[in-house]
């Protein structure tokens, strides 16, 4: 099994990562492969609205990575979907990036991309605007029909300088059990099959 996280921050390593690291050590000790994709010093290219990428399964564009990143989400078994939050909500480049999927997805409901896949979203923040990032993200897997995890509370951790994140040991801890969720979850979906 494997998980792919995508890392909106436009600090490569910083607070997101972080959180995205502290998931991955526990889905790591259940032996699922993850692996991190970082936005930071790249620009995803918005959606042109032109259609083309049905019956296609992918953007036809190619001017960024997102086909790249978005044949690696189809591939997957599980995707973390991680943004700090910048003036009370997701990056910009989380939000672009989660549009243009959301149009192609769409525009293939049929082939059901990400049915059935599990989906963890986590933030860093400095104060206020997390629960708005995070339910952005999680509107995005309700409405592939993926599975959502949860945890012992809002996954978030406070944070607004590299490396602050590690002082939220509340923080920390529902990354944790988040991990632990996300794991069983992926096992049991698993078994189903």
């Amino acid at each position: 099994m494997k998980v792919l996280a995508v890392n909106s921050s436009a600090r490569r390593d910083g607070n997101t990562a972080i959180l995205i690291n502290r998931v991955f050590e526990e889905l790591n000790k259940e032996g699922i492969e993850t692996e991190m994709i970082q936005l930071a010093g790249q620009v995803v290219e918005p959606c042109k609205a032109c259609w083309a990428c049905g019956g296609q399964e992918n953007c036809v564009h190619r001017k960024d990575n997102f086909r790249e990143i978005f044949d690696k989400m189809k591939e997957a078994d599980g995707i973390i979907l991680g943004s700090p939050v910048y003036t009370a909500n997701l990056s910009a480049n989380m939000q672009v990036f989660l549009e243009r999927a959301s149009v192609v997805t769409d525009m293939n409901r049929d082939a059901g991309l990400f049915r059935h896949k599990v989906g963890a979203a986590v933030t860093a923040a400095r104060r206020g605007g997390a629960v708005s990032a995070l339910d952005a993200m999680n509107h995005f897997f309700l409405l592939q029909e993926m599975f959502v995890v949860g945890s012992c509370y809002w996954p978030l951790a406070y944070g607004q300088m590299p490396g602050d994140a590690l002082k939220d040991a509340e923080g920390l801890e529902t990354m944790r059990v988040l991990g632990q969720n996300m794991a069983y979850l992926l096992k049991a979906l698993k078994e189903r099959r």
